[in-house]
């Protein structure tokens, strides 16, 4: 995880640029790490929360748009998991999930976070064998499955956040959401 907000940091003070620096860390942090492992089903998960837990922490760090970040980040997860085989959708919502539970940990904006996953979905599904719909409502539901951990207020910051249409999307939420905790 260190390397990775090294990693991040590095990239944005170098580049300035925050989505093209989230992406290509994130996706050669994960293939790494995955290869270094040998396994890819549950260190997958793993991987991927510890990677996303050093993206956001990095481009909090340097006060960067974690909107971009998010989106960055499911981008570049999305990357590596096609390197190593892992399942896109299931990945997706892994990953936006991560994003939610990290930039709450960093007191980041859940609605940009959230609205930043899903754009990262979208973008990424092509690239995965996904259609735009399938991904954005992948990410849409990780995110508020974890908004829900979170609390009642993320719950609300980030359903407002993916309902709707995001980048020409129609985002589908395929499950009911509570929030499971009360604040």
């Amino acid at each position: 995880m260190d390397s990775v907000k090294a990693g991040i940091i590095s990239a944005i003070q170098g580049a300035g640029e925050i989505t093209d620096a989230v992406v290509d860390t994130v996706s050669g942090s994960l293939v790494n790490t995955i290869k270094r492992t040998g396994e890819v089903g549950g260190a997958l998960t793993t991987a991927i929360s510890e990677t996303v837990r050093g993206a956001i922490q990095g481009v909090a760090e340097v006060g960067g748009d974690v909107g971009a970040a998010a989106k960055g980040t499911v981008i570049g997860v999305l990357h590596g998991t096609k390197e190593v085989g892992g399942e896109a959708i299931d990945t997706i919502g892994t990953t936006a999930g991560a994003v939610i539970k990290e930039t709450a940990v960093v007191g980041g904006d859940l609605g940009k976070a959230a609205k930043g996953a899903v754009e990262g979905a979208i973008a990424g599904a092509k690239d995965v064998g996904l259609s735009a719909e399938e991904a954005a409502s992948a990410a849409a539901s990780g995110a508020l499955k974890a908004a829900g951990e979170v609390g009642s207020t993320a719950f609300e910051q980030v359903r407002n956040a993916v309902t709707g249409t995001i980048s020409g999307v129609k985002v589908i939420l395929k499950e009911p959401f509570k929030s499971e905790k009360e604040q």
